[in-house]
């Protein structure tokens, strides 16, 4: 893939043109899925100007990610955060999807390889629908026969590489089954999270979701979420969520960086809420919106502004 004319990608301190973003073959990371990684987006706002979504707490779990799996970081937060703001501001896409990834990018294999220099390239790309036009209407979502793996064999709250593994197989599984996305179980049979998504479920007005204890990657659009709808005056419960819970819910819906706010309309052929998007989800997903295009002052904190040094590739939504 080459990148729109002039796309730049950060690597190292150096913003370098698209086609010439390269790592070697034989890098650690390649090939024992030691990396980790951030998903964030940008999107133009209603005084023109483009802003960037929760950067900070998406740079600090990177930053923890990291640790985890002894990844050395020779950037503090801050110089992360600028370098981010950089590379949106040289591409100049908008709404955008920025990838950056921590990564050992020099050869050395092995799995127990802590030699390699550890290397920071970060990345930006048109962002679109991450679950095309079901996003709007409603997704049908299969519950995948691919569980989540417990966090004692690899740690859920890490977003690493590796970890994505089974989201794969589990989406590939539901795709071709003819479903727009998968919901994995955890190691209990109990609801975990889609892909690359959260998940709540809406009863009698209360919004519930899975919690650590389901094996779940803490979301920074989940959190999103969980503060807008307490903010309305909706409860919010992290707990255990049964198959049973799920089907048999009012409502249910996806959240994420990339997804933003899906509507979940169907799961493994059952109606959620007679297959209808629900009025909660409705209320959320509006104030979500109207949140990252800077329409909601409440959320103005959630914005870092970025300069538009180059004219923009792509517009959306």
């Amino acid at each position: 893939m080459i990148g729109p004319k002039g796309q730049k990608v950060w690597m190292d301190g150096k913003l370098v043109d698209f086609a010439q973003a390269k790592v070697h073959v034989l890098a650690h990371t390649l090939h024992y899925g030691v990396g980790v990684f951030e998903g964030i987006r940008a999107y133009p706002t209603v005084d023109g100007s483009a802003a960037i979504f929760r950067l900070r707490p998406h740079v600090e779990r990177l930053i923890e990610s990291a640790r985890f799996y002894h990844m050395p970081v020779n950037y503090s937060r801050q110089e992360i955060e600028q370098a981010i703001i950089d590379t949106q501001a040289a591409n100049g896409i908008l709404p955008s999807y920025i990838r950056p990834i921590l990564y050992r990018g020099e050869p050395g294999l092995g799995v127990k390889n802590l030699t390699g220099k550890v290397s920071l390239s970060i990345g930006v790309i048109p962002a679109s629908k991450y679950l095309g036009e079901a996003s709007d209407e409603g997704v049908r979502a299969k519950i995948s026969p691919f569980h989540k793996p417990h966090s004692l064999a690899v740690p859920s709250f890490a977003k690493a590489t590796g970890n994505y593994l089974n989201g794969y197989l589990a989406g590939i599984d539901a795709q071709q089954d003819g479903y727009d996305e998968a919901i994995l179980l955890d190691v209990r049979g109990n609801v975990a999270e889609g892909t690359g998504e959260n998940v709540f479920v809406v009863r009698d007005g209360v919004l519930y979701t899975p919690g650590l204890d389901s094996d779940i990657l803490l979301g920074v659009t989940r959190d999103a979420v969980i503060q807008i709808a307490r903010d309305h005056g909706r409860s919010v419960v992290e707990k255990t969520i049964s198959v049973n819970e799920l089907l048999s819910a009012d409502e249910a819906f996806f959240s994420g960086t990339f997804a933003e706010i899906a509507p979940i309309r169907e799961v493994s052929h059952y109606p959620i809420g007679g297959g209808k998007i629900g009025p909660i989800t409705r209320e959320i997903s509006k104030v979500y919106y109207r949140a990252v295009h800077g329409e909601e002052p409440r959320y103005a904190s959630w914005l870092t502004r970025v300069p538009m040094l180059s004219a923009p590739v792509a517009r959306g939504k």
